[in-house]
């Protein structure tokens, strides 16, 4: 039964994966987490943006960064405006301000279709678990001349695991995609 709790184990984490991915999806609000990845070149080592500011959101559609060391500002706005955020950042010597402009109707469907991509991408790696699982299974039982009858109900498990995972990121691509559209 160890190999179900295995499984079960990368589903979850593929569910937390595209969790993660959506909060760094851009909504009209600032969000902190969209900063997440970002890497700033802190004494030639790319270090986490978290790691050399304070990250705070002031208002509702505005990010501040304060780096702790001065000197790092030039380096925060470069790591942003290469990043795939989409946002001018402004200086004003102390901080960095992103603000959010208005989400339009057309890059909210733009938005929509990302998060389907996404929610997609995961229940590709959902299936190919299931695949690799079950693979596993045909494996065991034929090393160790087990049934037939154990292997379908192994593969049944295997199948009823992939059903709720799939049915939970249907879930959150509805909720993501109705949160973008109806901002």
């Amino acid at each position: 039964m160890d190999e179900m709790k295995t499984i079960e184990e990368k589903m979850k984490k593929a569910c937390e994966s595209l969790k993660n991915e959506y909060l760094t999806i851009r909504a009209g609000r600032a969000n902190p987490h969209l900063l997440d990845k970002l890497q700033v070149d802190y004494y030639d080592t790319p270090t986490p943006l978290q790691q050399v500011a304070n990250v705070s959101v002031p208002e509702a559609r505005m990010i501040l960064i304060q780096p702790w060391d001065k000197t790092l500002i030039k380096g925060i706005e470069k790591a942003i405006l290469a990043s795939d955020l989409g946002l001018t950042p402004n200086n004003d010597g102390t901080a960095i301000r992103l603000v959010f402009p208005e989400l339009t109707q057309e890059r909210r469907k733009d938005l929509a279709k990302e998060i389907k991509k996404k929610g997609e991408a995961a229940k590709v790696i959902i299936r190919n678990i299931r695949r690799d699982g079950n693979e596993m299974i045909k494996k065991e039982i034929k090393n160790n001349n087990g049934s037939e009858d154990e292997q379908k109900q192994k593969e049944d498990k295997i199948q009823k695991l992939t059903d709720r995972y799939i049915a939970q990121l249907d879930k959150m691509i509805e909720e993501k995609s109705t949160e973008i559209l109806n901002l």
